[in-house]
């Protein structure tokens, strides 16, 4: 989930997203509704009485997903402080208010320790939701991403075990970081869940950077939380998608679908998904949700790793839909007849599911 570098916001601008994101909510519930039975599934906007104007600390604020991050706490009755790195964009987001005096911004390098200790002095909590691009453009993220994410990660760590105030901490993860194994094995598990891990040499042979950045960067986070004694949650979401998420979040959907090679073939990350039944997309409104629940739940020592899915594409239609979205040739997602015959995956949101009380599911249009 990076920051769109060539989203050029302008104040309106961001005042009618975030309006679209409260719409594209209510959107959703209805079909969710329309045509099918009740399921318990009851997005909850009230405000908690015990948490309300509690402040929190979202790591890049402005991104696609941190910004509907940011809009959905201040509904909730959060005050928010957004951290960021360039100056520039401090003029996205300075006037931008979800309730007025609850949202404020700080400058903050992830690679600086002590100036994120300042940013969470007074916080109860910290989102991480920060990912990292390749600045060239191209290929969306680079093994030097990786690495950097991974210091990111430690030093957003350190920075929360220092910060007396800090109570909890969400850390967003990828399900890249759970779904990359070496099928050539025999003792895969075929149920791809909140346990799973991608296989790091595996990941290193197929150049799959975006992978292992993610899943680097949230064994360090568990590593240091662990050590330190930091009240820690990872949710692994899956493609995010929703209101022109490949316009306003470029970078990172080229990473998460970018090209696999082996010795014999090429294709796209997002065809292999796609044909071990494991190319899955959430909406960025309802992963918002999910990471305002699990903060919450963290109060009742609920912890550990979370994997965030509302539909998986298995479908030609579906994948159609999807590659015209992000201007890709379906070919490159759903390939020929012949994946009938690759083995198959099940991917298993069960422990957020149960967490929310309800099935996870979003059935919007591409």
């Amino acid at each position: 989930m990076g920051v769109a570098a060539t989203w050029e916001t302008s104040t309106a601008e961001i005042q009618a997203f975030r309006r679209s994101l409260v719409a594209a909510a209510a959107i959703h519930r209805r079909k969710d509704d329309e045509g099918r039975k009740p399921n318990t599934f009851v997005p909850s906007y009230e405000h908690d009485d015990d948490e309300n104007g509690t402040l929190l600390c979202v790591t890049s604020g402005v991104s696609y997903f941190g910004l509907a991050l940011v809009n959905h706490l201040l509904l909730l009755g959060y005050s928010v402080r957004i951290t960021l790195e360039n100056p520039e964009d401090k003029e996205k987001v300075v006037d931008v208010r979800g309730a007025e005096g609850k949202l404020e911004v700080i400058m903050a390098k992830l690679s600086d320790v002590d100036g994120l200790e300042k940013a969470f002095e007074g916080c109860r909590g910290v989102f991480h939701t920060s990912a990292f691009t390749d600045p060239a453009g191209l290929s969306g993220y680079t093994k030097s991403m990786a690495e950097i994410e991974v210091r990111a990660a430690e030093n957003v760590m350190e920075a929360c075990a220092r910060t007396p105030s800090i109570k909890r901490c969400v850390f967003t993860s990828s399900l890249s970081a759970c779904l990359w194994q070496d099928n050539a094995r025999s003792d895969l598990n075929h149920v791809i869940s909140h346990g799973s891990w991608s296989n790091e040499s595996f990941c290193t042979d197929k150049k799959l950077w975006y992978a292992l950045g993610k899943m680097r960067a949230e064994k360090a986070a568990w590593r240091i939380a662990n050590e330190r004694g930091l009240n820690l949650t990872t949710i692994c979401p899956a493609l995010v998608t929703g209101h022109e998420f490949c316009h306003r979040n470029p970078t990172a959907t080229i990473a998460y679908l970018k090209e696999s090679k082996d010795s014999t073939i090429v294709k796209s990350g997002a065809q292999e998904m796609y044909s071990h039944g494991l190319l899955a997309t959430v909406d960025v409104t309802k992963l918002a949700e999910a990471h305002a629940c699990v903060f919450k739940a963290m109060n009742n020592n609920a912890s550990g790793r979370y994997i965030c899915f509302d539909h998986v594409i298995d479908t030609e239609s579906e994948a159609e839909n999807l590659a015209k979205e992000i201007g890709m040739p379906k070919e490159k997602i759903c390939g020929d007849s012949s994946n009938n015959s690759i083995q198959r995956f099940e991917l298993s949101n069960e422990k957020l599911c149960r967490l929310m009380s309800r099935p996870l599911r979003c059935y919007s249009e591409y």
